[in-house]
């Protein structure tokens, strides 16, 4: 990264921390450029240099906290790295050990994703998903013997299904304790074995 990238992307830091810290003062709806500005010490130019309206700087502040947890998750667990290799039953991801630490972020960052899930369509959420398909979910599947034109249906349904109990979460203000939220999960994913196991 040269000076001016890293000059760019640190101004682009400064104002994704700005909108988090008044995101935790008041309504996203009520929040300024101005504001947002001054709190990040930039001039309003320098936000149009960036982003055409408080939008865009949402929809980065949010891929930003995503790939914050996708370098984490990565970091903390090898299985994502040696998929191939992997045993079988490393590579079911609907467990705790890989489900805490996600609730336990998105609980961390409560504020932010709640404005994600008043304005969905804003978050283009579906490509959000297409590196993790791509990378994690497919390979998966196809170790497991899937075949591939199922792949996305499949994909569809873990996304969509741990997506869903994750937003009814945010919107209770995440009251419930993640290890109950963790445990409704990996229920809805496999019943039958929950059931054997009571």
């Amino acid at each position: 990264m040269n000076k001016s990238e890293s000059k760019y992307f640190n101004t682009s830091l400064l104002m994704n921390q700005a909108l988090i810290q008044l995101l935790n003062k008041k309504d996203y709806d009520f929040i300024t450029i101005k504001e947002i500005c001054k709190k990040a010490g930039v001039n309003r130019s320098t936000f149009y240099l960036h982003y055409d309206n408080i939008d865009d700087l949402l929809y980065e502040t949010i891929e930003n906290l995503n790939k914050e947890f996708d370098s984490y998750f990565n970091k903390n667990n090898a299985v994502v790295e040696n998929i191939d290799n992997a045993s079988i039953n490393d590579l079911i991801l609907i467990t705790p050990k890989y489900l805490i630490p996600y609730l336990n972020f998105v609980k961390e960052h409560k504020i932010v994703y709640e404005v994600s899930i008043k304005h969905y369509t804003l978050m283009r959420s579906i490509e959000k998903y297409k590196n993790l398909q791509n990378k994690v979910l497919f390979p998966i599947f196809s170790r497991f013997n899937i075949k591939e034109n199922e792949w996305k249906y499949f994909s569809a349904y873990y996304i969509n299904g741990i997506n869903g109990v994750v937003c009814e979460w945010i919107k209770s203000g995440c009251n419930d304790k993640i290890e109950t939220i963790c445990d409704i999960i990996i229920k809805m994913v496999d019943p039958i074995k929950n059931k054997e196991e009571i």
